[in-house]
């Protein structure tokens, strides 16, 4: 597969995880874990579908302030490569099913590092637009907070 970088409608986060990438593997796998690091805190997570093949539904709930769940993320996954990478994207449900309100796909990547784990979040959008919105509505700092909810999370269980 053959990816390229578009500055003009991607953005990127990578992040050096202080553990072992089976172990941060688990975490973005293993539903239970999934729940504790996927949405900035003190929002919290539920994990309603987590099917790890292609086509598979990939479904999350969020409840913010303490409130009911409330729809999050209702994706499809592409791609699962063991321990390698997972593609997932909310232009399609799961079965392949066409989304009403497509925004991005995901490209998580993971590597062997000499500290631990190479964690690289690429996402696509469709358009500058997309991009922008994405951005302005707090890509860096979103994503990179769960992301250090991740490495908290599994660089304790290392």
């Amino acid at each position: 597969m053959s990816r390229h970088f578009d500055p003009e409608r991607d953005l990127r986060i990578t992040r050096i995880i202080k553990a072992p990438r089976a172990t941060v593997w688990q975490a973005w796998t293993q539903p239970a874990l999934f729940e504790q690091w996927w949405v900035p805190a003190p929002a919290r997570c539920q994990v309603v579908e987590m099917d790890l093949s292609p086509g598979g539904a990939f479904v999350t709930r969020i409840s913010e302030n303490g409130g009911s769940f409330q729809p999050h993320l209702d994706a499809c996954f592409l791609t699962v490569d063991d321990r390698q990478r997972i593609v997932f994207t909310n232009a399609l449900t799961g079965g392949w099913r066409p989304a009403e309100q497509p925004f991005i796909t995901a490209i998580i990547d993971f590597a062997d590092h000499p500290d631990g784990t190479g964690y690289t979040a690429h996402v696509m959008h469709k358009s500058n637009g997309d991009r922008a919105l994405h951005e302005k509505m707090g890509f860096h700092d979103g994503w990179g907070t769960v992301i250090g909810q991740l490495a908290a999370l599994v660089e304790d269980r290392g």
